[in-house]
C-alpha cells in the first residue's frame, strides 16, 4: 500500500536529514545575513593548508590555536520549519587540511544546552534521533554523487554514500575520526577524514561541499547551501564549493585487512554434526589511482551479518530481501542500474548481489573475489568477479558483473551493465543493458525534473532470450509533485544474478501529491494529500492487477506524523495459490476496498512508536492487520526496540492468523564498542532466530568480534526445540601503506 512509502519518505525528509550548519542568525544574536536568491545561491569556502605537525588533537575541544588559521563558515539558513530564514541557533565551521587528512571544527551554538539531544552512541546508529551535523563531500564536483559524514555531540559517527541525488547508501563504511562534547554554549565536534579513505582526483583542487545541521528538539533543519525544500536531503545538485585542496598524499594506496576466525557450529538434529574451523580471511584494497580502487577478498567472513527482517508472504509473488553483507554493500552504488525504475520497484533488476553466496536459499562459501570501483576521468567504473563453492549437489561457480557510467548534461548519466553466470550452475546466463538517468534541478523556476530510462536483455540456454525495459518520470516539488512509471518485463526475462518476481507483465504506476505548509503557529509543519494508481497487465493488455487510492496526512513541528489511506484493489487470479496454513485463493476475479491508518511519534523522544492498522476486505474475505513498533532509549548506552505484526485473514476457504515478533537490544559502551542482540519468531514457520554480536574497534579498521547464533522451533506454543547453534570469534587488523 502506498501509505507506507509516503509516510516513510515524509518522516525521513523531516528527520532523516542530518546536518551540519547553522547561521549567525537568531535575532538576539545580533547577526544578519545579506539578501540571497536561493534559486542560484551556491557559496564557496576555502580549506586552509597546515603542516602535518600542526594537525589538531582530535578530542572535541576546538580551542586548539591552529583552528584560528581557518576562516569561519557561519552563514546558514533553515530548510524547516521556516525555509530561507536564518537558523535559530548559530553554527560555525572551520576547515583545515594537511597532506594526509581534511579536518573540520564544528561549534553548534545553543542557548539551551541542557536541551541538546545526545542519546545515540553507536557507530552507524540512527543519529537523526539527536542533534547532529552532516558533512557532504563531492570530490569530483559531480553535483550528483558524494560522501556523507555525520557526527553528534557524543562523538558518535555515521557514514554513507549519496548516489545520483536519489539515495543514501548507509551500508558504506570507511575509516575516519570524530569526537564531540557538550559545552556551556552548545556542543562542539572535531572531524578528521583521511584522504586515503575516499576517492578523488588529485588534480582537482575544488570539491563540491555542503553542511547540514539538525536541531532535534525543534525539528529544525539547517543548511549552508541548497536552501530549498524542493529537493531531498540526499540531493547535492546545488551544493557549494570547497576550494584550495592541493598537494595531498595517499602513500602507496594499499590497505590490507587480515582476519583470523574461530567458528563452531552444532546441528542438534540427527546426525548431530559438529563443525569446528579455524580459518583465515582477508581483504586487500589498492588505489590504482586516487579515484579507482581494486579489492581482493578470500574466504570472505559474513559472521557479522544481521538477521533478515522476518516476513510472511501473503501475496502470490516472491518477497525481496535486501543485501546486508558488508563486502557487497561497500561500493554498492557503483552497480545501481535503472534509477527509480528499479529502486522503487525492484522487479526486473539485472544485478542483485544477494544471489552471490546463496543457492536456493542455502549459503555457499565465497572462495575468492575481486572488485573494481571508482572513476576513470568522467567514467564511473564498477566490476565484480567472485568464485563460489559448491553445495554437494552443485559445483562452484564464477559469477561476474560490470557497470560503466558516463556523466552527461551536468547532473545526468548514461550507463551500461553486464552480468554473467548462474549461482546454481544449471544454466548459462548473461544479461546486458543500458540506462539513462536524467536530472535537472533548475528545470522551471528552480523546480526539479527527473527521468529514468532503461533497457536490458537476458540470454539463457534454458529460458531463451528476452527483454525488460521501462521509463520513470517524476516532478518532485512543492506544493505539487507527480510521477509516472511504465515497465515491461518479458515472459522469459531471466537474470540469474538479478531479481524478478513477476514476469510477462506491463506495469503502469504513478501518483499526484499536494503538500501545503501553513504560515501560522498551529503546530503543524505541513499537510499532504494525494492519489495514486498501479495497473499491471499481461503482454496482451489483459488487466491482471489494479490498485488505486487516496491518502492524506500531516506532520507536526515536533515531527510526529499521521496518514490515512483508502484504496480499491482488483486481482485477476489465473492460477490458484495458497496463503499460509494452506488457505486457498481460487482462480477468479476479485475486487475489494480497504483502509489503513499510520501514525509515528517523533524519534527524537526517548520513547517513540509507530502504529499501523489496516482493514477490512481482502480478496473475497476479511483482513485485519496491525503493526506496532516501540523504541526506547533510556540513555546513550541502551537502545531497545520491539515489533509485533499481526494478520487475521478470513476467507471462504479457511482462516489464517499470522504473528511476527522481533526484539532488538543494543548496548553501546562507546562509539567503537557495541553489543547488539536480535530475536525473532513467527507462528507460521514456528521458527525462532537469535543473533548476538559484540564488536570492538580497538583501532581504526581493526576489531575484535564475537558472534553467537541460535535457530530452532517453538512447538505447541511452549516447547522449544533447538536446530542449530553457532559461535564465532574473529580478530582483524588493518595495515595501511
Amino acid at each position: 500500500m502506498l501509505w507506507g512509502t509516503n509516510a516513510a519518505f515524509a518522516f525521513a525528509l523531516s528527520l532523516g536529514v542530518a546536518a551540519a550548519d547553522s547561521a549567525p542568525q537568531a535575532a538576539d544574536a545580533g547577526v544578519s545575513h545579506p539578501a540571497r536568491d536561493f534559486s542560484t545561491y551556491q557559496p564557496t569556502a576555502k580549506a586552509t593548508r597546515i603542516d602535518t605537525a600542526q594537525a589538531p588533537k582530535l578530542d572535541g575541544d576546538i580551542s586548539d590555536e591552529v583552528w584560528a588559521n581557518a576562516p569561519a563558515i557561519d552563514e546558514f539558513y533553515q530548510l524547516e520549519p521556516s525555509e530561507g530564514k536564518p537558523a535559530s541557533e548559530r553554527t560555525v565551521v572551520r576547515i583545515l587540511y594537511d597532506e594526509n587528512s581534511i579536518y573540520f571544527a564544528i561549534h553548534a551554538f545553543d542557548r539551551e544546552p541542557n536541551l541538546i539531544k545526545a542519546s545515540v552512541k553507536a557507530r552507524d546508529g540512527n543519529l537523526s534521533k539527536d542533534d547532529l551535523v552532516r558533512i557532504y563531500l563531492d570530490p569530483y564536483k559531480s553535483r550528483r554523487d558524494g560522501y556523507v559524514f555525520e557526527v553528534n555531540a557524543l562523538g558518535a559517527r555515521a557514514d554513507s554514500l549519496a548516489e545520483n541525488n536519489s539515495n543514501f547508501l548507509p551500508e558504506w563504511n570507511t575509516i575516519w575520526h570524530a569526537h564531540g562534547r557538550i559545552v556551556a554554549d552548545g556542543w562542539t565536534a572535531e572531524v578528521a577524514i583521511p584522504f586515503r579513505s575516499i576517492s578523488y582526483d588529485a588534480a582537482n583542487a575544488d570539491w563540491g561541499f555542503d553542511i547540514f545541521r539538525l536541531i532535534r528538539r525543534k525539528g529544525e533543519r539547517i543548511r549552508w547551501s541548497q536552501i530549498t525544500n524542493q529537493l531531498p536531503s540526499v540531493d547535492i545538485s546545488r551544493s557549494g564549493t570547497l576550494t584550495g585542496i592541493t598537494g595531498t598524499a595517499q602513500g602507496l594506496g594499499i590497505d590490507v585487512q587480515m582476519f583470523g576466525s574461530l567458528r563452531f557450529k552444532h546441528e542438534w538434529e540427527a546426525p548431530r554434526d559438529d563443525d569446528f574451523k579455524l580459518e583465515p580471511s582477508g581483504n586487500l584494497y589498492y588505489k590504482i589511482t586516487p579515484a579507482l580502487t581494486g579489492t581482493l577478498t578470500f574466504n570472505t567472513d559474513f559472521s557479522d551479518t544481521p538477521l533478515d527482517d522476518r516476513k510472511v508472504n501473503t501475496s502470490r509473488f516472491g518477497l525481496f530481501f535486501p543485501e546486508t553483507r558488508d563486502f557487497f554493500l561497500q561500493d554498492a552504488s557503483v552497480f545501481e542500474f535503472g534509477g527509480n525504475n528499479l529502486s522503487d520497484s525492484v522487479n526486473g533488476r539485472p544485478f542483485f548481489s544477494r544471489n552471490i553466496g546463496l543457492v536456493d536459499g542455502a549459503p555457499v562459501d565465497i572462495v575468492a573475489g575481486g572488485k573494481l570501483s571508482g572513476q576513470i576521468g568522467d567514467l564511473g567504473v564498477g566490476g565484480l568477479m567472485v568464485s563460489t563453492g559448491g553445495t554437494g549437489t552443485t559445483d562452484g561457480q564464477i559469477l561476474s558483473a560490470a557497470r560503466i557510467t558516463q556523466s552527461v548534461f551536468g547532473e545526468s548519466e548514461l550507463g551500461v551493465v553486464l552480468t554473467n553466470g548462474d549461482p546454481t550452475g544449471l544454466t548459462k546466463n548473461t544479461v546486458a543493458g543500458g540506462d539513462f538517468q536524467y536530472r535537472n534541478s533548475s528545470w522551471f523556476d528552480g523546480d526539479t525534473l527527473k527521468a529514468d530510462f532503461f533497457y536490458e536483455r537476458s540470454f539463457s540456454d534454458v529460458y531463451g532470450d528476452d527483454d525488460a525495459f521501462g521509463v520513470h518520470v517524476s516532478y518532485p516539488n512543492e506544493p505539487f509533485s507527480t510521477r509516472f512509471q511504465f515497465k515491461e518485463v518479458g515472459e522469459n526475462f531471466y537474470p540469474a544474478l538479478g531479481f524478478v518476481n513477476r514476469s510477462a507483465i506491463r506495469l503502469y504506476d504513478g501518483n499526484f501529491v499536494y503538500n501545503y505548509r501553513p504560515n501560522d503557529d498551529s503546530g503543524i509543519r505541513w499537510y499532504e494529500t494525494g492519489t495514486w494508481y498501479n495497473f499491471v497487465t499481461d503482454l496482451d493488455g489483459v488487466l491482471e492487477s489494479r490498485e488505486n487510492g487516496w491518502w492524506a496526512g500531516f506532520m507536526t513541528q515536533e515531527t510526529d506524523n499521521a496518514f490515512i489511506n483508502i484504496w480499491n484493489d482488483y486481482e485477476n487470479v489465473t492460477e490458484a495459490f495458497t496463503l499460509p496454513r494452506n488457505v486457498l485463493v481460487p482462480v477468479g476475479h476479485y475486487t475489494w476496498s480497504a483502509a489503513s491508518l499510520h501514525a509515528e511519534s517523533s524519534i527524537g523522544r526517548p520513547v517513540s512508536a509507530t502504529v499501523e492498522i489496516e482493514c477490512c476486505k481482502f480478496y473475497n474475505g476479511d483482513l485485519l492487520r496491525t503493526y506496532v513498533n516501540v523504541a526506547w532509549r533510556p540513555d546513550s548506552t541502551w537502545d531497545i526496540g520491539a515489533t509485533h505484526q499481526f494478520y487475521n485473514i478470513t476467507l471462504p476457504t479457511g482462516d489464517v492468523e499470522i504473528q511476527i515478533y522481533a526484539l532488538n537490544l543494543t548496548l553501546n559502551f562507546t562509539p567503537d564498542m557495541q553489543l547488539s542482540t536480535q530475536a525473532q519468531y513467527d507462528n507460521i514457520s514456528r521458527g525462532f532466530g537469535l543473533s548476538s554480536r559484540y564488536r570492538w574497534e580497538f583501532s581504526p579498521g581493526s576489531e575484535f568480534f564475537v558472534a553467537l547464533g541460535e535457530s530452532g522451533e517453538l512447538l505447541n506454543g511452549a516447547h522449544y526445540r533447538s536446530s542449530t547453534t553457532q559461535a564465532s570469534v574473529r580478530i582483524g587488523h588493518l595495515m595501511r601503506f
